[in-house]
């Protein structure tokens, strides 16, 4: 009876094993299949941005994301205070957040953690709990080049700068993977690639990282020295239209989450405008001399120091009486000026700002970027086209007015901005004549040289084209009488352009507030130190040098 017992035992477990093994085989698989084998993402690391030079500006290092499944790891709640530990969490806090999810079977417990405090937490073998790996960015120049380059969100998508304006280049696709996990949520064998991941491209950004780090400290120091409230300096280069440098104060560092506020982050140089003062008188000269009207060697009576349109007075600081345009520019007479303005066609005038980009965007395709502002010429009154010629009545940002400023400097033709590293330049669009941007260069010129209100721009060894501008800021019931805009623009170096330079300093404080003053000096300052790092060769003659230096400089 015993044998025949276990005859019977052994037969039973055969048919068992004969019904598991052969007959319910596709059903079993799929209920282990159901308990052990998970699909998992594949994270796509986001493309870099890079300087011209190949310096990194943004980059992806990887990072662990730590979740779980709460009606799992419920079990093991006791646990709990030893997890929020290493997760630096309040216990209680996380607690709740468990027993709040029990309907989920995905919680994130905490994104973005180091590789090996990730692995601190799985080394715990708590139920339900998992590691995902994802990518964080990182800007290794920090609040150098925050402004443009902006940050990402969490989810490594692009909320600001270049990140955002390029965020479908720099995006990756994500792949996915079906990975065997024992009871404790551990991956044991990758089974098989579903999709694999898409990277993200690399953008090469038109910037110079070592113009950028120059213009920022620079223009820090100008701002604490004047006590200013904001400013900003952008460099485009004249031969293609891209960006060198753009930077602005105050500033932010991308890397601390905390310094995102809309107050620090935003671009100034990009999304905030302003009324340019005199240093607009270029253009209105320009405008003048593509009239027809006047010449290099036209003269303009402006005595006896003033001129009255309608209700307002329009008054230079000294009666200059008949002068050169050359004169008017350097000496920034705002009477000449405006009867030159006056004596324009007000369509004519209104086109040829217009070509000069001003009313319009640059092209560079910068989230947020302003477009300006300049009213129709039907709707000028006689007192808007008087202002107008001074640099009142209409708003630019600094990255317009170099785009402008850029089109004198390469013999008058303009061309779109770009803020990625071009192998061709941009196609050009003429706006004014070669002949009469040479004229203009040459008056500009003028205003750095000695006796020229921008003369603390000039920098040894270079001839340096540029002009001041001081413009009185906007208040309530009219332009406020101690807040100014400091502006200096200009090319270097005059002979052959190959930078254009527009530096505002927003608010000095103290005696000096004049752009010839404030901005000048800081431009001078960009300008020398960028001039020797492009590897420009001087084209003018240091005074008191040796001869056979003066020689060699002047070729």
């Amino acid at each position: 009876m015993v044998i025949l017992f276990f005859a019977l035992a052994a037969i039973a477990l055969l048919a068992r094993a004969v019904q598991l093994q052969v007959f319910n085989t596709e059903f079993l698989n799929q209920q282990a299949d159901t308990r052990h084998l998970r699909t998992e993402k594949i994270s796509a690391h986001r493309g870099s941005v890079i300087d011209r030079n190949g310096e990194p500006l943004a980059i992806s290092t990887p990072v662990d994301s730590v979740w779980a499944n709460p009606q799992k790891l419920v079990a093991a709640v006791d646990h709990v205070p030893e997890l929020a530990g290493i997760l630096n969490v309040d216990p209680d806090q996380l607690m709740r957040r468990i027993t709040r999810s029990m309907d989920k079977e995905f919680l994130y417990l905490k994104r973005h953690l180091s590789p090996e405090m990730a692995a601190q937490v799985l080394n715990l073998k708590l139920p339900g709990v998992s590691a995902l790996r994802e990518y964080r960015r990182y800007y290794p120049a920090g609040e150098v080049a925050g402004h443009l380059v902006g940050f990402t969100n969490i989810d490594d998508d692009g909320q600001e700068g270049l990140e955002l304006a390029f965020n479908h280049w720099l995006s990756g696709e994500s792949g996915s993977k079906r990975v065997l996990k024992d009871r404790f949520g551990r991956a044991v064998e990758n089974v098989a690639n579903i999709k694999s991941p898409r990277h993200g491209k690399e953008l090469r950004s038109s910037i110079d990282l070592r113009l950028q780090y120059l213009a920022y400290r620079t223009l820090k120091g100008a701002i604490q020295k004047h006590k200013a409230g904001s400013g900003s300096v952008v460099i485009l280069d004249v031969r293609t239209g891209e960006v060198l440098a753009m930077v602005n104060q105050p500033s932010y560092n991308p890397n601390d989450r905390s310094q995102f506020s809309a107050e620090r982050y935003r671009n100034r140089a990009v999304t905030d405008i302003f009324e340019p003062g005199s240093s607009i008188k270029p253009l209105i000269l320009a405008a003048a001399l593509e009239s027809g009207r006047y010449q290099g060697s036209s003269v303009i009576d402006t005595s006896p120091g003033y001129v009255i349109v309608g209700p307002k007075r329009i008054e230079d600081p000294n009666n200059l009486g008949r002068v050169s345009l050359t004169t008017i520019l350097s000496r920034s007479s705002n009477v000449g000026v405006t009867k030159i303005a006056m004596s324009l066609e007000a369509d004519q005038l209104w086109q040829t700002m217009t070509r000069f980009g001003l009313g319009s965007l640059t092209s560079s395709g910068f989230p947020g970027e302003s477009a300006g502002l300049l009213t129709h010429y039907n709707d000028w009154r006689q007192i808007s086209q008087a202002t107008l010629g001074y640099g009142y009545g209409v708003s630019v940002t600094a990255l317009q007015l170099a785009q402008a400023y850029a089109a004198i400097g390469s013999d008058g033709e303009i061309r779109p901005v770009s803020l990625v590293a071009l192998d061709q330049p941009n196609v050009s669009r003429r706006i004014i004549s070669s002949e009469n941007a040479l004229t203009i260069r040459q008056m500009m010129e003028e205003v750095v040289r000695p006796g020229g209100t921008g003369s603390e721009a000039s920098v040894p060894g270079y001839r340096i084209a540029g002009k001041t501008g001081t413009s009185w800021k906007f208040a309530p019931g009219g332009y406020s009488e101690d807040k100014y805009f400091s502006i200096f623009a200009g090319l270097a170096p005059a002979s052959d352009p190959r930078v254009a330079t527009v530096v505002i300093i927003d608010e000095p404080t103290g005696n000096l507030y004049y752009g010839g003053d404030v901005a000048a000096p800081l431009f001078g300052n960009v300008m020398a130190e960028s001039l020797r790092l492009l590897a420009v060769p001087p084209d003018a003659a240091l005074v008191g040098a040796p001869e056979g230096v003066v020689q060699v400089m002047s070729q």
